[in-house]
């Protein structure tokens, strides 16, 4: 009982700097130039990753995975190559603001999926901290947008992303999925290995159909670093710590962390713009908070 614990404390902390790692990531994507190819540049992201946990994956291997690990894998990467296809997809179709809003979707999203393939239990109390999380993630949303859901629509391109949400949720439920039944390795490093890899080929495969890779040729110095800071930091270790996190964790668990990031946004902008800071960023904030809190109590 007490390793459980402390597995699962450390399970909750990694979270935390998982939600510091993202969080972190928008405002080195928003120094990136313009006119690259997003797609393309996720797939270099998911290769570098993969590169970075190749030494940690060849320690972990057990052999060759078989057809059925193969499968699961080359499902989690389905799974991202969704999530990001369409998050591209909508980018100049949809809002920031609808995109942000039905992101808040995922949490609960991952617990009705997992609930379906039997890999969350009925949890009423966990529901509420996610409902409460989500209210919060809107608040966030709403004081970005300047107290206004001015903009927010429901159209062709918010379905998409909403498909691109399901395809996010789906990823740690079925890696819980093949956790319980031994399809995949118990090794945290080993599965995030593998689904980077099938991650990196599927969207790459996806930014050769719809973007131009000559345009890869314009990258500067300075392009190339953030790709690898990227890389290592908001793909590698994000992935790694999301991992772990769910060999001990529920899907609902794990995703509520999301919440986390646009409070870690907002700590940013207070810091390079604090004269925005206002009452308005309170109530969000304060509903994320305890919803996270509330999260680590019940785990306890």
């Amino acid at each position: 009982m007490p390793e459980q614990k402390s597995r699962t404390t450390l399970a909750h902390l990694g979270m935390l700097l998982w939600a510091l790692f993202v969080g972190l990531s928008f405002p080195a994507v928003g120094l990136l130039s313009e006119g690259l190819p997003p797609l393309l540049l996720t797939a270099m992201r998911f290769g570098i990753a993969a590169l970075v946990l190749a030494p940690l994956a060849w320690r972990q291997s057990e052999g060759r995975p078989g057809l059925a690990t193969l499968l699961l894998y080359a499902l989690m990467g389905l799974c991202l190559a969704g999530f990001f296809g369409t998050m591209f997809w909508a980018a100049h179709r949809v809002s920031a603001l609808s995109m942000a809003t039905l992101f808040v979707s995922v949490p609960l999203l991952a617990y009705c999926l997992g609930r379906g393939l039997g890999v969350e239990q009925p949890a009423g109390l966990l529901l509420a901290i996610l409902a409460l999380g989500a209210s919060g993630a809107l608040g966030l949303a709403w004081a970005e947008n300047g107290g206004s859901f001015a903009g927010m629509q429901l159209g062709l391109g918010e379905l998409g992303f909403f498909l691109g949400c399901v395809a996010s949720a789906l990823y740690p439920v079925l890696s819980k999925w093949g956790l319980a039944r031994g399809v995949l390795p118990r090794q945290a490093g080993l599965r995030t290995f593998w689904s980077l890899v099938c991650g990196a080929v599927l969207i790459g495969l996806m930014g050769m159909m719809w973007e131009a890779p000559q345009t890869l040729l314009r990258m500067n110095l300075l392009d190339l670093l953030l790709v690898i800071y990227l890389g290592v930091f908001s793909s590698a270790m994000t992935f790694f710590l999301q991992q772990r996190a769910t060999a001990v964790l529920t899907p609902g668990a794990v995703t509520a962390y999301s919440y986390l990031v646009p409070f870690v946004s907002m700590l940013l902008l207070f810091f390079d713009q604090p004269g925005r800071m206002g009452w308005q960023w309170m109530p969000g904030s304060l509903l994320v908070v305890l919803a996270i809190g509330l999260l680590l109590r019940r785990e306890r």
